[in-house]
């Protein structure tokens, strides 16, 4: 068997490019098995990692999501409530904002904006105790 049969068992097998096949093939000095299995080891550690992260975050955000049960996140102008939404749900927000910048950027131009019309943020328990109140032109 020639060197681009070789690489293109490689290429079916994993879907790789031509490169990388030939490449994984060098690196196991021509014998396909040992380059199919570097290739497959190669590849699965980053996987495992992330599959290892993924399974973490959403520990965390399912941890966040049970503390934030009986607590709401009121936004008030005086005594009027302007907005009111569990605190998971604001949890969940947080986390989009840190996933994305065009959400981050809104946010903050909101704060700036909640700031000069004396807006309050107040995180209360559902049993009606606030638990802490920003000051007057924070939000």
């Amino acid at each position: 068997m020639d060197e681009l049969e070789k690489i293109d068992i490689l290429r079916d097998r994993l879907g790789i490019g031509y490169k990388e096949a030939k490449e994984a093939l060098d690196e196991a000095g021509g014998d396909v098995v040992q380059a199919l299995i570097n290739l497959e080891t190669k590849d699965r550690e980053p996987c495992e990692r992330f599959w290892t992260r993924g399974v973490d975050i959403l520990g965390q955000i399912k941890t966040l999501l049970q503390k934030g049960q009986g607590y709401r996140i009121k936004i008030k102008q005086g005594e009027r409530t302007v907005v009111e939404i569990p605190a998971s749900l604001g949890a969940l927000g947080i986390l989009g904002a840190l996933a994305s910048s065009e959400i981050a950027v809104l946010g903050a131009i909101a704060s700036v904006a909640g700031m000069f019309n004396k807006y309050t943020l107040e995180v209360e328990h559902t049993g009606g105790k606030a638990n802490s109140t920003a000051g007057e032109n924070n939000i």
